[in-house]
């Protein structure tokens, strides 16, 4: 099972997501983040994921690891796309969020998030996570 990364950049009672462009997951609104790279740790997966997507910089200290979630495809065509996800979420980082090649990013209020463009399962864990639960 892979590891991958996903980062939500809160502001208030907002949250930014980011419209998947291309690639696994696009035409939906995420996180962002991808997967750790040989010799990287989760934690710097994430930052180097942030600058790379939407070009903000965000510290250590300002990830909040809130969730591991494991995403297990039944099909034997998708099981590549196996993964164990860790879910951050940050409130302080440096930078104007900016559009990529890959996502679009767009802030959105928590209370109203677009759950009919994202996947399946984020109603169930998104929610809990942006209220600071841990999963």
């Amino acid at each position: 099972m892979r590891l991958t990364t996903s980062v939500f950049l809160t502001s208030g009672d907002r949250v930014l997501l980011a419209m998947k462009k291309r690639g696994f997951g696009a035409g939906k609104w995420n996180g962002v983040g991808g997967k750790v790279q040989a010799g990287e740790n989760i934690l710097d997966a994430a930052r180097r994921e942030a600058k790379e997507e939407i070009g903000v910089e965000v510290g250590f200290s300002g990830l909040r690891q809130q969730a591991v979630l494991n995403f297990e495809f039944k099909s034997p065509m998708k099981s590549d796309w196996n993964q164990s996800c860790h879910v951050f979420v940050a409130d302080v980082w440096r930078g104007k969020p900016k559009e990529s090649e890959e996502m679009r990013p767009e802030w959105f209020p928590v209370e109203t998030l677009p759950f009919e463009q994202m996947w399946a399962d984020d109603p169930v864990w998104l929610p809990l996570v942006l209220a600071g639960g841990i999963i």
